[in-house]
């Protein structure tokens, strides 16, 4: 494991981006940066066109490493070039941005009040690969729509159980029960969440740590035990559909924890827009979270 990316996500300022996107989700998100489905006719030039996005951001001179600890990355990002060199290579050697990968294949359908993450029958050679790219850590996400106690048990037991593979293999997971902010139990099923992740972090050896992305809680500060938990790297909150204002809002009543935004860092950001435009649109995204992040 990389000692200065390790001091960096442990106690830098600044905030994850999350740009990992899959195939299920990127529609939406070329959509909202002004590519619409008329704007490829193949699955192979719809994630061209999502790379270029993601590179765009990348190299903009507004991503870097003194705002933004890490980067969330697809796989198929992480296996493509960005500024002549691998994806993750570049973030960590030119942006000082710490690298990640998306792990996880997708969920399963809703069972119990969630939905579990599908089989990850190549996570061994994943996590072998993003070793050799410098990889520091991985994400993978479930999801929690009810306050269903044996369902958010479930949940958070394999994602512990992932977890400890990705550990044993020197990578930091992030792990990921996701509440949905639609949920009608929203609150309670945070609660839930909270207490089933603390019973599972003291379970880990005492030499192990995880980080943690949940979601911007309805109770201001629920996570700060997690956050001062030995066995915690950081808490990072995810965006989750709020706006990002609401996003920043929430965030900021929640201290020690960092944003790990998506939608609500990429929502003001166009194909359309010049570089001047683009650069002062991303710039001004990435201030506010990073200024909602340090509280």
């Amino acid at each position: 494991m990389n000692a200065e990316q390790l001091r960096k996500i442990e106690s830098g300022a600044g905030f994850i981006a999350a740009l990992d996107q899959s195939g299920g989700s990127t529609p939406k998100a070329l959509a909202a940066y002004g590519l619409d489905e008329t704007s490829y006719a193949s699955e192979a030039q719809m994630f061209d066109l999502i790379h270029e996005m993601r590179s765009r951001i990348m190299t903009s001179r507004a991503f870097t490493g003194e705002r933004i600890l890490g980067a969330i990355l697809f796989e198929m990002t992480m296996e493509r070039r960005v500024g002549g060199k691998g994806a993750a290579e570049y973030l960590w050697e030119d942006k000082h941005v710490v690298p990640f990968v998306k792990v996880d294949q997708g969920l399963e359908e809703q069972a119990d009040g969630v939905r579990l993450m599908k089989p990850m029958d190549g996570l061994d050679d994943l996590l072998a690969r993003a070793k050799t790219h410098g990889v520091f850590g991985t994400k993978m996400r479930s999801v929690v729509l009810l306050a269903d106690e044996a369902g958010i048990d479930a949940v958070v037991a394999q994602q512990f159980e992932i977890g400890r593979r990705i550990l044993d293999a020197g990578l930091v997971p992030i792990i990921e029960p996701e509440v949905d902010i639609h949920s009608p139990q929203k609150a309670r099923a945070e609660a839930l969440v909270t207490a089933a992740i603390a019973a599972q972090l003291d379970k880990l050896p005492d030499d192990q740590r995880v980080m943690l992305k949940l979601t911007l809680p309805e109770e201001d500060g629920l996570y700060g035990d997690l956050v001062k938990h030995p066995r915690v790297l950081r808490v990072v909150a995810l965006s989750g559909g709020y706006s990002l204002e609401e996003a920043n809002a929430r965030l900021a009543r929640n201290h020690g924890v960092v944003a790990s935004f998506s939608r609500a860092l990429t929502g003001g950001l166009s194909a359309q827009q010049s570089e001047t435009e683009f650069d002062a649109a991303l710039d001004a995204a990435i201030g506010s979270i990073f200024r909602a992040s340090a509280t």
